[in-house]
C-alpha cells in the first residue's frame, strides 16, 4: 500500500513476544492496544447495526498464490469476525488481467455492501498496483492511500488516515505520549508510512525530520531526537549510539530472518536489546505496530460505515 496493502507485512496472529534482557524502557504493546480498540469497535457496530440495517463490509482482493498474502488475508478476516464486519474477500488467479481487477473494485465500488476495499500485496508480476489503487472510490479507501485521502490529510481535512501511520498515533496516544514540542525523526519517506506519519506528526506539533537513504550523518541527526521512528525495512539499522538515552524508539519495521537455529524469525529496523537499554519506551517487534495496523484497517472501515449509512 506503495502502492496498496501494506508496505510492510502485517504479524502473523501467532506471534509470541519473547525479550531476554532487563530493559530500561517501557514497552509499547500495540498487541493489547489493538485487543482493546476491537472490544469498542465489536460495540460500536452492535449498536448501529440495528439503526442501520446492515453491518459494515471490507473487501479484500488477492491475486495469486503468495502463501504470505494469504496467511494476511486470513488474519484480516478473523478481525473482522472479532469486529462483527462482513468480509467481501475474493481470491482471483494469478493470471487476472488488469482490466478484471479494475472491474472488480468498480463492482465493489457500487456494492452498497461493501464499507471498505483494498488490494493485497504483492501482486503477481504485470499487475500495476498503483494504477488499482486510482481506481478505489476514495470513501471505501480502507487503507487510507488514495491521493484524494492523502489530500485531506495534508489540509486536514476528515478522511480515511494511513492505517500504519494512525495506528503509530494511537499508540502513543494511548500511553500519554504527546508529540507537542518534541524533535522527532521519522526514518523512512515511503508514501505508506514516513510521509503520512510525518504529517500527522506536524498536525500534533512536533518538530520532524523525515531522513532517508540518502540522509548524511544519520546517527547524529537520530541522536538530537526526542522520538525515533524507523519504517524501512533494514534489519537493526537504528543502534543504540543512534538514540539519546530517554528517547522514545517507534520500530515500523518487519523484517523475517534466519536465527541461530535455522529458523525464520521476525525482528524490527531497530536493534531491539542494546536500545530498549537506554530508551524510556520502545515497541516490541513483533507485537507493536503490527496489530496496530491492523487494527486501524478494522477502524477505517467502520468509520466509512458510520458516514456512509448515516440517516440523510
Amino acid at each position: 500500500m506503495t502502492p496498496i496493502g501494506e508496505m510492510l507485512p502485517a504479524e502473523p496472529p501467532c506471534a509470541v513476544l519473547e525479550y531476554s534482557i532487563t530493559m530500561a524502557a517501557r514497552l509499547l504493546d500495540g498487541k493489547a492496544l489493538a485487543e482493546q480498540i476491537y472490544g469498542d469497535l465489536r460495540d460500536r457496530v452492535a449498536a448501529l447495526i440495528p439503526a442501520r440495517g446492515r453491518a459494515p463490509g471490507l473487501a479484500v482482493l488477492m491475486v495469486g498464490d503468495n502463501p504470505a498474502s494469504a496467511a494476511y488475508v486470513r488474519n484480516k478476516e478473523r478481525a473482522c469476525e472479532r469486529v462483527g464486519i462482513v468480509s467481501f474477500s475474493r481470491h482471483l488467479p494469478a493470471d487476472t488481467p488488469q482490466e478484471a481487477l479494475v472491474e472488480a473494485i468498480h463492482a465493489l465500488n457500487r456494492d452498497d455492501r461493501v464499507d471498505g476495499i483494498l488490494v493485497q500485496l504483492p501482486l503477481p508480476t504485470g499487475l500495476d498496483g498503483n494504477a488499482l489503487l486510482l481506481e478505489i472510490d476514495p470513501d471505501k479507501d480502507a487503507d487510507g492511500l488514495h491521493p484524494v485521502n492523502l489530500g485531506r490529510l495534508v489540509r486536514q481535512e476528515p478522511g480515511l488516515r494511513s492505517c500504519t501511520p494512525a495506528g503509530v498515533m494511537e499508540l502513543l496516544a494511548a500511553n500519554a505520549i504527546d508529540p507537542a514540542g518534541k524533535r522527532v525523526v521519522v526514518v523512512g519517506r515511503s508514501i505508506l508510512v514516513g510521509k503520512p506519519l510525518a504529517l500527522m506528526l506536524l498536525d500534533a506539533n512536533a518538530t520532524v525530520t523525515i531522513a532517508h537513504s540518502r540522509t548524511p550523518n544519520l546517527a547524529d541527526l537520530c541522536r538530537q531526537a526526542d522520538i525515533v521512528v524507523a519504517a524501512v525495512g533494514r534489519p537493526g539499522l537504528i543502534t543504540a549510539d543512534m538514540i539519546q538515552p530517554g528517547a522514545i524508539a517507534i520500530d515500523v519495521g518487519i523484517n523475517r530472518i534466519e536465527g541461530p537455529d535455522g529458523k525464520g524469525k521476525l525482528v524490527g529496523d531497530i536493534a531491539f536489546d542494546e536500545v530498549a537499554a537506554i530508551a524510556s519506551a520502545i515497541t516490541p517487534v513483533p507485537g507493536g505496530i503490527g496489530p496496530m495496523t491492523v487494527a486501524l484497517l478494522m477502524a477505517n472501515t467502520v468509520r466509512s460505515y458510520e458516514w456512509r449509512t448515516q440517516p440523510a
